[in-house]
């Protein structure tokens, strides 16, 4: 579970010693990926969002888009949309990405922002820090279909693959239908397939 996550996007920090990128960079970190037990990390965390997902939102007039650096692109039939999210720092089974991305109601402006998401891949949920800085686990995955590890040298590597999205819960799509003023999302569809594949140094 995610503790102590950053309440304001934009805070902007330079991670030059938390996840090794080049002294010019700077990332929006989430609050934990500063704490004692939180080790660097690479990777990313793409999602494709399920069978007749995005028509059903693009009837609703909601419409998915990215949160830099993370990015959501639509294809030409605009059938489904992948999201990709880079990872930047590990721990324990929660793993951080930057970025994230929105859910727009554009009739009404009303949004639904899912930024910097932690895929805990134990407790099997996807977890986002909210417009109003507060925390929820609005997405859960019923299942991992594949997992593979990998060391070479002092880097270990690992891939999670089919992981099968659905909303958290009732509590989480009464929310989501409430905010964005829909009845679009329910806990019993399958919201998108992800993939997870990360590298991290060996402890």
């Amino acid at each position: 579970m995610r503790l102590n996550r950053v309440a304001s996007l934009g805070c902007t920090v330079a991670v030059i010693a938390v996840v090794g990128f080049a002294a010019s960079v700077a990332v929006a970190v989430p609050a934990s990926a500063l704490e004692p037990g939180t080790g660097p990390a690479e990777g990313t965390f793409i999602l494709k969002t399920g069978n007749g997902i995005l028509p059903t939102w693009n009837s609703e007039g909601l419409r998915l888009t990215g949160v830099s650096p993370g990015s959501a692109i639509t294809n030409s039939t605009a059938s489904s949309a992948t999201v990709t999210l880079p990872i930047i720092a590990k721990k324990g089974s929660t793993n951080f990405a930057a970025g994230g991305f929105r859910i727009t109601n554009t009739d009404t402006g009303a949004f639904v922002n899912c930024a910097t998401p932690a895929i805990d891949t134990r407790a099997r949920v996807l977890d986002c820090v909210l417009k109003g800085g507060t925390n929820l686990p609005v997405f859960a995955f019923q299942s991992i279909q594949g997992r593979s590890f990998g060391l070479i040298g002092d880097t270990v590597s690992a891939e999670y693959t089919g992981m099968v999205m659905r909303v958290a819960g009732q509590r989480a799509a009464d929310f989501l239908n409430k905010e964005l003023g829909t009845n679009a999302f329910s806990p019993y569809v399958t919201v998108a397939t992800a993939d997870l594949s990360i590298t991290y140094p060996r402890t």
